[in-house]
Order: structure tokens, then C-alpha cells, then sequence
């Protein structure tokens, strides 16, 4: 073959060669494409609808003369209750979704439409949960909410049937493979058991609704039972041979097994982005002046009418920087991980719920003026719910450890050149929202002081890190090496002293 002539001066340079398109595979019903685009547009849906959940919460009306009794504690709480409920609920039809489309790697038209569908029932539930929140009393919300989840699950055993029917749609290992009836079986079985709960849920709703939350909270943690149970029976008797020789591993539900990475941070990403749209939301809805008012009281001055609206235009910054620094921790840790698995995803399901919950902490700390008898409780609020989102993300990081060879990057592990860098980062905000939680405890005339310092120190304490980080080694090596020197003299010192002497 002959080498590429040079382009002639003067000559029109070639077109260029365009892109190849997306491969399509022809199957029985038409064409067919990979999922991708499919699987990003379920995932904003998905982040959007879970984190949507908060905003019953977020605007429980609480005048900031009204102090924060135990009736207006106790609707709070149970608000907040149902919502953590049915997030972490969201989550687990996310991560069916995730494990579902492990197995069909292709799609066609009858698989879009009926994936809409699943996601069509899945932006109602927060009108579900708004029935629920606003009337935890009365069994019709959760009623409605199981019901959704119960069609939601059968759509999802409609896509495992009709992609099984056409194997051309699954991937590899289960075209190939000769057991594919006991797959589907198997992966059927595991869809229908959230279905099943929340059918249960939705008839005792009718009679007794308190088991009714009983049975869709099991829906959450139903995997991590059901591997529990199984490592209980195959440490006492043993496993049957057909399970271990027939394991599907996108459908099992081992702590360690993968999670796709890509799809985590997909859905992490959109929880952030659209906690930081809710915020601005809440300004532009109840922080923008009447126009008479504005003619009639402030005489057309805007900007005097505005300056009213100051310390909710603070609290709106102070949280966005919040829910921001926390995404790039949250950035920063899953740069260095290298494989995801169930259990860190758990962790980091729990740390999104938390922080859904940053809408929350700017309503009460933007409607509750300063020395409001509910200004404590405000600030407090604030702290924990910035405190558990950030000591999950923590937690993941040491998980990830405890498997660091198959998890994390060299450079993060133990000894590693980055690891005491990330220590500190994922550190910084728990133990500053658990040091001002404890502070306005103690100090609580000074708590607004206390909140407003966190807030302006937690920045530039990102932006100083690593030089922090690096004097504090340089301390503790040179603390190292003396404590070194002075037990090198001592043992040069014994030495050179005689026996008689060392007895004495």
C-alpha cells in the first residue's frame, strides 16, 4: 500500500470522513440500537423524580413567629420519615432499572415504549408521596403510591419477558448460554418481589396502614435480607449446586459485585444538579416583591425592596455552595474509584437522600429570622442534615478501602501519594457540621454567629487542603524522626554502658 500523497498548495482539501454511525442489528421486529441514550435519559428521570420527593417537605409552611412545638416536631418528622422512605424506594426501582438493562444490552422500538411507560408511572409518585406526607393519617396516598410501584414492576417483567422471547437482545453470555429459562426464571423472580410487597402494602393499607410502611420499608433493604439469609443456609447446610452453577451476576446481590460506575455518577450528578435548581426556585417563587407593593411602600426604589429579602438571598448562597463543595467531594471520590460495588452504592443512595434534604435546611434557615424562638432548631437541622450526607460519602471511601486493590486507584490506598489528601476532604465537612451542631448546643446565643462562620470558612478550607495537608505531614514526619532520634541515643547510651552499670 502505498503512503498518503501530500496535499499540493493551492489543492482543496479532501472532505472529511464522517462519522460512523451507530450499529444497528437487525432483528425480527425491525431494527434495533444500543441502549445508551435510553439508559441517560431514565437516569435524569429517575434523579429528578427522587429528589423532587422534598419539596412536601421543604414547604410545610412554619411562620417564623410559630414555635417549632412538638405537633408542628412530629409533622416535620414524619414528613421527612416518608420521604427518606420513598427516596431510598426510587432508588431501588433505579438500581432494577441498572441490573435490568445489564441483561438487555439492545433495544427496539417496543422496549423505548414501554420503558416510557415505566417512567410515565414513575413521575407520579411524587403527586403519591404529596398524599402521603400531607395526610399520613388516611390510607387512599399510600394506597395510590403501592399501586404504582406494583404496575412499575410488572412494566419491568413485560421488558424481561419480551427481551427473553427475542434473545437477540440480551447480552452475550445469556444468548450463548443453554439455561436461559432458568434465567429468566431467575431474574423474574427478582423483579416481582418488590411488586409483590407493595401489593401487600397497598391491601393492608385498607385495614391496618401501619404495616403497610412496615412492608415497603422491607422493600428497601429485601436484598441485603435475602443475602443474608442465603449465607446464613450455605454456611449451616450448604449451597445446592444449581445456584452456584447457574449465577447470574448482574442478579445477584453480593456486596462486593460490580455496579456500573458510569451510571452511579450519572444519577448522583442529576440528584445535585437539580437540589441546586429547587433552591433557586424557592427564590424566584416567594422572593420577588409585589410590584404595588413596591409603588406604594418603597416609592418604585426596587432595590430597597429587595434589600428585605437579604438574608434569604444569603441562606440561597450558602446552601448552593454547600450542595456544591459536596458534589465535588462526591467528584473527587468516584475519580479514584475504579469499581463500584451494591454495598458502596447503598452508601451513596443513603448520602443522596441527605442530600435531597439541602432544600429543606434553606427553608428553614431563610424563613426563620434571626433570635426566632425556632433559630436554634433551624441551625441544627441544617447541621445534620449536612452531616449525614457528608459522613455516608465518607463511609464509601472506607469501604472502598477495605477492598482497595479491586476499588480504588493506587494513588488513594493506603501509602498512596493522594490518600491522606482525600482523608481530609471526605473529613472536612462532617466533623465541621458536627462541631457547629454541638457548638449551638453549648453555645447557643452565639449559634447564627457559629452557622454563619461555618459557612464562610468551609470554602477557603477546600481551597487551603492540600497545604494544610502538607504541613500537617511535615509536622508529624518531623515529630517521627525526632521521637527516632532520641530512641536511637538511648539505645547507643545503653550500650556503651557496662553490665554492672545497666543493673544499677
Amino acid at each position: 500500500m502505498s503512503a498518503p500523497r501530500p496535499q499540493a498548495e493551492g489543492e482543496l482539501a479532501a472532505a472529511p470522513v464522517p462519522a460512523p454511525a451507530p450499529r444497528r442489528h437487525s432483528g425480527e421486529l425491525g431494527s434495533t440500537q444500543a441502549s445508551q441514550r435510553l439508559l441517560a435519559y431514565s437516569d435524569a428521570l429517575l434523579s429528578i423524580i427522587a429528589t423532587v420527593m422534598i419539596l412536601p417537605v421543604a414547604h410545610t409552611k412554619i411562620h417564623p413567629d410559630q414555635k417549632l412545638g412538638e405537633s408542628v416536631q412530629q409533622l416535620l418528622l414524619t414528613k421527612i420519615a416518608v420521604y427518606l422512605m420513598t427516596f431510598l424506594i426510587v432508588t431501588v426501582a433505579w438500581t432494577a432499572h441498572v441490573r435490568l438493562f445489564q441483561v438487555i444490552v439492545l433495544i427496539d422500538d417496543v422496549l423505548a415504549l414501554l420503558n416510557l411507560a415505566c417512567m410515565m408511572l414513575i413521575t407520579f409518585l411524587p403527586y403519591t408521596f404529596s398524599l402521603m406526607a400531607s395526610f399520613p393519617g388516611i390510607p387512599f396516598g399510600i394506597f395510590m403510591f403501592s399501586t404504582c410501584a406494583v404496575v412499575i414492576g410488572l412494566i419491568q417483567a413485560v421488558i424481561v419477558a419480551y427481551g427473553f422471547y427475542h434473545p437477540y437482545l440480551l447480552n452475550h453470555q445469556i444468548q450463548v448460554s443453554e439455561n436461559q429459562a432458568f434465567y429468566k426464571h431467575r431474574i423474574l423472580q427478582i423483579i416481582l418481589r418488590g411488586p409483590v410487597l407493595c401489593f401487600l402494602a397497598a391491601i393492608f393499607s385498607f385495614f391496618f396502614f401501619p404495616m403497610s410502611y412496615v412492608l415497603l420499608g422491607l422493600v428497601i433493604f429485601l436484598p441485603h435480607i435475602t443475602r443474608l439469609i442465603i449465607w446464613c443456609k450455605n454456611k449451616t447446610i450448604g449451597p445446592k449446586e444449581d445456584e452456584e452453577s447457574h449465577r447470574l451476576e448482574a442478579f445477584t446481590f453480593y456486596l462486593n459485585d460490580p455496579l456500573s460506575k458510569e451510571r452511579v455518577e450519572a444519577f448522583s450528578d442529576g440528584v445535585y444538579a437539580i437540589v441546586a435548581t429547587l433552591l433557586i426556585l424557592d427564590i424566584c417563587e416567594d422572593n420577588v416583591p409585589d410590584s404595588k407593593e413596591v409603588k406604594d411602600k418603597f416609592h418604585d426604589r426596587l432595590t430597597e425592596a429587595l434589600s428585605e429579602y437579604g438574608p434569604n438571598f444569603l441562606a440561597y448562597f450558602a446552601s448552593f455552595v454547600t450542595t456544591g463543595l459536596l458534589w465535588f467531594v462526591h467528584h473527587s471520590l468516584f475519580l479514584y474509584i475504579t469499581k463500584a460495588t451494591r454495598f458502596m452504592g447503598l452508601l451513596n443512595t443513603f448520602s443522596l437522600a441527605f442530600i435531597g434534604g439541602l432544600p429543606l435546611a434553606y427553608q428553614l434557615t431563610s424563613e426563620f429570622a434571626e433570635k426566632s424562638p425556632n433559630e436554634i432548631e433551624a441551625i441544627q437541622v441544617s447541621c445534620v442534615i449536612t452531616f449525614f450526607a457528608s459522613i455516608f460519602q465518607f463511609a464509601i471511601w472506607i469501604t472502598a478501602l477495605f477492598h482497595e486493590r479491586e476499588t480504588l486507584h493506587p494513588l488513594v490506598r493506603y501509602g498512596g501519594k493522594e490518600h491522606a489528601f482525600m482523608f481530609a476532604k471526605l473529613a472536612l465537612y462532617p466533623c465541621v457540621s458536627l462541631g457547629a451542631f454541638f457548638l449551638t448546643c453549648l453555645l447557643s446565643k452565639f449559634s447564627t454567629a457559629i452557622f454563619h462562620i461555618m459557612q464562610i470558612v468551609v470554602p477557603f478550607a477546600f481551597m487551603a487542603l492540600r497545604i494544610l495537608v502538607k504541613i500537617s505531614l511535615a509536622i508529624m514526619k518531623s515529630m517521627l524522626s525526632l521521637s527516632r532520634r532520641k530512641n536511637v541515643v538511648l539505645d547507643e547510651e545503653e550500650t556503651c554502658l557496662s553490665p554492672a552499670e545497666t543493673l544499677s
